[in-house]
């Protein structure tokens, strides 16, 4: 029973993808007259334009919608068309010249589509004979053969035409290595360039944190002992010194305060989920806190625990009495696994993706080849989005469990 279940959904997936298959030549070979008729007006277009001494505008753009339109087909009806389905970076010329070959390939599906349903009737006409009898056994086998050999080269050349298709969008669309290689150059430069950039506004920050407050602190601190020194009333020394203690415990305070700002102990101790309810704990509002996420390689948990920390941080800043939602959640990509990290707040929204925290913010997703965006419309609310990449296996399926936090705590 299993095994003709089994047998049954194995026969049901090859008509599913052999239906797909010629739905999608049979598209492409529809799409081929659309694609006639525009090379026939672009050809217009630019003879017009030479002849007025004009460079031919407004060709590229209904180009790229032709080449849209079979970029879905492809990757929706035709086997192993899934690397075209996010191309979205290629040039109008270069959809100029797909078209400009793909025609051909469009109607040479349309053929062997013709050639197929040729033969279907042609055997719903031979089994009609047999039926009734004007047909002999000899030339019943003898057709049965014919039939099984024409379908056979029917299917090849389903095949063959969704191959050339995939090949042709392929060497025409996507971009050559030396392409990808230098654009992946410039993209390792650009990121290397912004994590200098951001490293070296942390410092700045840590500097002006010690400078501001610290250091300011410590003046006082100096200024207290050595009035406490030099005074001889004994009631007057000892209020000195109680001032002096409460303001190098406030001094500690602080330093603790700034070096958790620079990196928190509790992400390498206890892992992002606690150094996130420790962010809840220190904004002062309403954030809620959901992570479903375990222990994650050091680098990813040090980027999702500063993005969150900049977004709360600005949420607090810029709308207050907002109601912030934190989520990080595992997903999935063409890459591989990743971890997102989602920050919504319902303040006024118009946050500035340039500006000197979020810009920091996607330069340190960069750094790790990972995705970054804000959401932040006039009127709110605002969302800050970031996409980790994550090695397979390192993030636990399960969730871990994290005290929300309301408000001040």
């Amino acid at each position: 029973m299993v095994f003709r279940s089994g047998s049954v959904q194995a026969m049901v997936g090859m008509l599913g993808a052999a239906g797909r298959l010629f739905v999608g030549v049979s598209v492409g070979a529809a799409i081929a007259f659309a694609e006639l008729a525009f090379l026939g007006w672009a050809a217009l277009v630019t003879l017009f334009g030479l002849i007025r001494g004009r460079r031919p505008d407004g060709i590229e753009r209904p180009a790229r919608h032709l080449v849209e339109v079979s970029r879905w087909r492809i990757a929706a009806f035709l086997p192993g068309g899934d690397e075209v389905e996010h191309l979205d970076d290629y040039p109008g010329r270069r959809a100029v010249a797909y078209l400009s070959a793909r025609w051909l390939v469009g109607l040479l599906g349309g053929l062997v589509a013709l050639l197929f349903l040729y033969g279907l009737g042609t055997g719903a006409v031979w089994a009609r004979d047999l039926f009734v009898g004007r047909s002999s056994a000899l030339l019943v086998v003898s057709q049965v053969i014919g039939g099984l050999v024409l379908l056979f080269l029917a299917v090849q050349g389903f095949l063959g035409v969704a191959a050339l298709d995939r090949w042709l969008a392929r060497r025409l669309l996507l971009p050559s290595d030396r392409a990808r290689y230098e654009r992946r150059i410039s993209e390792l430069a650009a990121s290397r360039a912004g994590v200098v950039a951001a490293v070296d506004a942390e410092r700045r920050r840590i500097e002006r944190d010690l400078h501001d407050g610290v250091q300011q602190r410590l003046v006082a601190l100096g200024l207290l002992l050595g009035q406490a020194r030099r005074t001889t009333d004994r009631q007057r020394s000892d209020d000195l010194v109680g001032q002096a203690h409460d303001e190098a415990r406030e001094i500690l305070a602080e330093l603790r305060d700034v070096a958790w700002r620079a990196y928190p102990a509790d992400l390498d101790n206890l892992g992002l989920a606690e150094a996130l309810a420790r962010v809840a704990e220190r904004a002062g509002g309403s954030v809620t806190v959901d992570c479903r996420v375990g222990r994650l390689p050091s680098a990813v948990e040090t980027a999702a625990y500063f993005v969150v920390s900049e977004a709360v941080t600005n949420a607090a800043k810029h709308a207050r009495d907002s109601r912030v939602r934190v989520v990080v959640g595992g997903g999935g990509g063409q890459a591989g696994p990743t971890v997102r990290v989602t920050v919504t707040d319902d303040g006024p929204g118009g946050a500035d993706p340039a500006g000197g925290g979020l810009s920091g913010l996607a330069r340190r997703v960069a750094a790790l080849d990972g995705s970054f965006a804000v959401d932040s419309p006039p009127g709110g609310p605002t969302s800050v989005t970031a996409e980790l990449p994550c090695p397979s296996g390192s993030s636990s399926a399960a969730a871990v469990p994290l005290p929300r936090s309301d408000g001040a705590r």
